[in-house]
């Protein structure tokens, strides 16, 4: 058994005080020796922390001692270490960043029939059924479920506007919707069904939730789940992996995400190690060539090396256009 843990979490529920329980509750964290990162607004909490296995357990017995938590389920993961570098407590308007403004869903009055992992596994396999990715492009490029709809989207506030732009592929089929712990298909599922969407379903308690499923072992799932924090990703499909991330350069089969080198751009990309080094970190030759590049200064490369292999990248490209 490993000695420590990562927990998964969300409850929506009216909070008085955010930004005053936030302060609170970032203490009480630390004394526990817990890092993560949570956010707190009036609609709720959201969270994840990792800590020792007693760390992270008084921290639940904490929590469900509390009324408004009582009820709130965890998922839990093994780890060997903590999964993040510091403990962040904020307040937020938001729990999750849609911005609907006037127009904002209640999860409480408003949301998608819930289904678990079983029923979830069986309805992505009958007909006139449609499977909707509700989280952003990268964390579907390195996992999904198989045949999943891929919304072009970098942030979760773009979804509604795209689902807007493409919503007669949808029209008179079964939804089903689905994210990393369930939090942002509670909000997503409601907005579908306010806007005349019939049948609108979605994963209870997310894919965190269907990896650990005894029955339903997550199969059905291709690749890794992306997370945020120090383990970028996890597994969970049991019975086979499928890996469907491409390395951004030469579209090789890839599960190793990086930041662009470059600071100003830090787009995070597929990556091998051995394209990270030819490539300079870089994302283009712009980032590349940047005079603040993370991989140049932490590798200590010197400006002729630099030259070097900018110069065989040049040489390359010009050779592929030939042909």
């Amino acid at each position: 058994m490993k000695k420590y843990r990562v927990l998964l979490y969300y409850n929506y529920v009216e909070m008085h005080d955010p930004e005053g329980y936030a302060k609170e509750h970032k203490a009480f964290c630390e004394s526990l020796g817990l890092k993560g990162r949570i956010l707190v607004a009036e609609e709720g909490i959201n969270g994840t922390v990792s800590g020792t296995i007693e760390a992270t357990q008084a921290y639940m017995d904490a929590m469900h001692a509390d009324p408004r938590f009582s009820n709130m389920p965890f998922k839990i993961d093994e780890a060997d270490g903590h999964a993040f570098k510091k403990m962040k407590v904020k307040p937020r308007p938001e729990l999750v960043t849609l911005r609907l403004g006037d127009e904002d869903i209640n999860p409480k009055e408003v949301t998608g029939n819930y289904l678990d992992p079983k029923e979830f596994f069986e309805a992505m396999q009958k007909e006139d059924t449609v499977v909707i990715d509700a989280r952003n492009d990268y964390e579907y490029d390195l996992g999904h479920f198989r045949g999943a709809v891929r919304p072009d989207i970098r942030t979760f506030r773009e979804l509604p506007q795209w689902i807007e732009a493409h919503k007669e592929k949808f029209k008179g089929k079964q939804i089903l919707t689905y994210c990393t712990g369930g939090i942002r298909c509670e909000k997503f599922s409601g907005w579908l069904i306010e806007k005349g969407f019939e049948n609108v379903n979605q994963l209870h308690g997310g894919i965190a939730t269907y990896a650990k499923d005894p029955e339903v072992k997550g199969q059905l799932w291709d690749g890794k789940m992306y997370v945020f924090d120090e383990r970028i990703s996890v597994p969970i499909n049991q019975v086979e992996h499928v890996v469907v991330g491409q390395d951004y350069f030469d579209g090789s089969p890839c599960e190793r995400y990086i930041n662009c080198s470059n600071p100003d751009c830090n787009k995070q990309i597929l990556c091998s190690e051995e394209n990270e080094a030819k490539y300079l970190g870089g994302c283009s030759s712009e980032c590349r060539t940047h005079p603040r590049n993370r991989y140049v200064i932490e590798h200590n490369l010197s400006e002729d090396e630099v030259k070097t292999r900018l110069a065989k990248i040049a040489e390359e490209e010009n050779t592929n256009k030939a042909i």
